[in-house]
This record gives structure tokens, C-alpha cells and sequence, in this order.
């Protein structure tokens, strides 16, 4: 399982959207840019976050985006739905059914039940952590680090 780069550089875009004040918003391109993320692709990523009512777009030549839900309601594991969507991370190739030449009804795949344990489990890790606590954490281990990005942040925002 290799998740996309995609779902990392979502949930750092709203972890920086985190930093705005409540009427100001972030061009895409400024986020994009910070993430060293293509242009392009980053704004489908943006797409996908409004579509799942993570972050707000606001058009114009003042627009930009921001946060549609307060940081402690948006999980890891919202953002990765909004990016990678509902599929399984393991779907059986009948492997074992063909190595012991059962019948189609005899089949039974052993690794789907310990591969959905797995999958489970690391859904449950990604549903406990809020953008709220990522964010915690940051400021906590990286507070001159972060204060540059929030001036960045204060720098290119549009009010």
C-alpha cells in the first residue's frame, strides 16, 4: 500500500488554512507554492477538499480558500476520503483459489479478513486525529518554524 502524495499535501494545506483569521482567505496558487505541490494537480486536491465540505472556495480576484469546518471536526481520515475515496485497500485475486484448485464456492481468500483487521485499524488511528491536534503538535515541537509560516500565511492572505 503506498497512499498518494496527495492526501500528505491536503492535509498540510488545511493545516495552513488553519492559520487564517476568520474573514481571510488563501490563493491556491500561494498553497501550492509553499507545498512545492504542481499547480495543476493541487487544484483538483482543492477541488476534492470543497467537494467534501473541508474547505471553502471563494471565487474572485479577492478569493481564494479556507476552512469550511472548525480544525477539530476535519479528521486525517476525512481528508483522506475526500482524496483517495472509499475503496478497500485489498481486494483478493483469487490467488488461493487457484493454487488449490477449489471450487468458486469452496473460495475464500485468507488474507481478506486479516487485510480489513489491518485496513480497520489504521482507519480508527486516522479517525482520532484532528487537524486541531496536528496542529497542537506542531506548535508545540516546531514553534519557531511555525512562526515564519504563519507570517507567510499573514503575507499572502487576501481579507
Amino acid at each position: 500500500m503506498q497512499m498518494k502524495t496527495g492526501v500528505e499535501q491536503s492535509v498540510y494545506a488545511i493545516l495552513i488554512l488553519n492559520m487564517l483569521p476568520d474573514k481571510a482567505v488563501l490563493p491556491g496558487e500561494a498553497i501550492s507554492q509553499q507545498l512545492g505541490a504542481s499547480p495543476t494537480y493541487f487544484q483538483k486536491l482543492l477541488r476534492k477538499l470543497v467537494s467534501a465540505d473541508l474547505i471553502t472556495s471563494v471565487p474572485g480576484v479577492k478569493g481564494g480558500f479556507k476552512l469550511k469546518k472548525k480544525p477539530e471536526d476535519i479528521r486525517v481520515y476525512d481528508v483522506y476520503l475526500a482524496i483517495e475515496g472509499q475503496q478497500s485497500l485489498y481486494s483478493s485475486s483469487g490467488v488461493l483459489h487457484g493454487m488449490l484448485e477449489l471450487e468458486e464456492e469452496d473460495c475464500c481468500c485468507l488474507l481478506t479478513n486479516l487485510m480489513e483487521e489491518a485496513e480497520s485499524s489504521w482507519k480508527s488511528v486516522l479517525k482520532r486525529e484532528t487537524v486541531a491536534s496536528l496542529y497542537e503538535e506542531i506548535s508545540k515541537n516546531y514553534q519557531p518554524k511555525l512562526q515564519l509560516l504563519q507570517e507567510w500565511v499573514k503575507e499572502k492572505m487576501v481579507l
